[in-house]
């Protein structure tokens, strides 16, 4: 299919990226790479229920100075299923996809939503493996919205099975649901987010995944010694007072930046804003001396 949209937004889909995969714990991990193995790394991980193509559209905006990875976590995506999913069994996966790529040392892990609290996962656990960590609109200190939704039994528990592609593709919507998305963008993603099964269509993900055994993201932040920035969406999940509870436990030393506008999905609704607050970020990172905590 053919998707129309922006001159960024076309000029990214013509760079599809590599995609490989790696053995974690007897289950294949689908990954696309763009950029120049061994050049500094760029990690990209989707949240609940979502795919690395939630990131391909933009992943190549990054390739020119990063070797980027977008990863599909067990569960989801072109990935393996597992009987059980952990916070800490993904943090694995992250680890391996980095060693896989041949990426240089020490990338920086960039995670939305339940991706996010990967993210945290992955800093407190292998502070030594990556260089940085950014958190994109991640509650902490509440339930992950996707596995929330799963508990209840809605959204997530049964996922419908379409007699074509492109009702599926239009059927699609997020949870949480938000205001406005990108038109383009949604419709590229929902395609994607498809496999054929017996009697149709469905999205490409485990339902099991939603009831993860892990350890609270928020008990890990204290652990985290690498860099750590968060970034919150104005329409978001993650308000003044969580986005203060993280900033206090990261020891008053991590950057909160707000994409302005945007809902909870920031790179379905604000791409060109996250990509600018990313790349602003970066570019500080390779500059500057990071603060310590106390």
């Amino acid at each position: 299919m053919e998707f129309r949209g922006p001159a960024w937004f076309e000029k990214s889909l013509a760079s599809p990226g590599t995609q490989r995969s790696v053995e974690v714990d007897g289950t294949d991990i689908n990954y696309f790479s763009w950029g120049t193995t061994g050049s500094p790394g760029l990690v990209l991980i989707h949240g609940g229920g979502a795919n690395a193509y939630w990131w391909s559209f933009l992943a190549p905006l990054f390739a020119d100075e990063y070797q980027v990875v977008a990863v599909d976590l067990s569960g989801h995506g072109d990935s393996g299923w597992r009987d059980e999913y952990s916070l800490i069994g993904w943090t694995d996966e992250v680890v391996a996809v980095v060693e896989d790529s041949g990426m240089a040392p020490k990338p920086i892990v960039i995670g939305h939503s339940m991706g996010g609290f990967v993210t945290i996962a992955t800093a407190a656990n292998h502070c030594d493996r990556i260089g940085g960590a950014v958190v994109l609109d991640s509650p902490v200190s509440r339930p992950d919205p996707e596995v929330e939704q799963g508990k209840r039994g809605t959204d997530f528990s049964d996922p419908k099975i379409y007699p074509s592609r492109e009702l599926a593709t239009e059927k699609w919507r997020t949870v949480p649901g938000q205001e406005h998305y990108e038109p383009y963008i949604k419709s590229f993603v929902a395609w994607n987010s498809l496999k054929e099964t017996n009697g149709g269509w469905t999205w490409k993900f485990d339902r099991r995944l939603f009831m993860p055994k892990r350890t609270e993201p928020g008990e890990l932040l204290g652990r985290i010694t690498c860099r750590v920035a968060l970034f919150r969406s104005e329409h978001g999940l993650v308000t003044d007072d969580i986005g203060q509870y993280m900033y206090e436990q990261l020891g008053r030393v991590a950057p909160v930046i707000v994409i302005p506008e945007a809902g909870h999905h920031m790179m379905l609704d604000q791409p060109l804003l996250l990509l600018t607050g990313l790349r602003t970020l970066l570019a500080d990172w390779e500059h500057s001396v990071p603060f310590r905590r106390d």
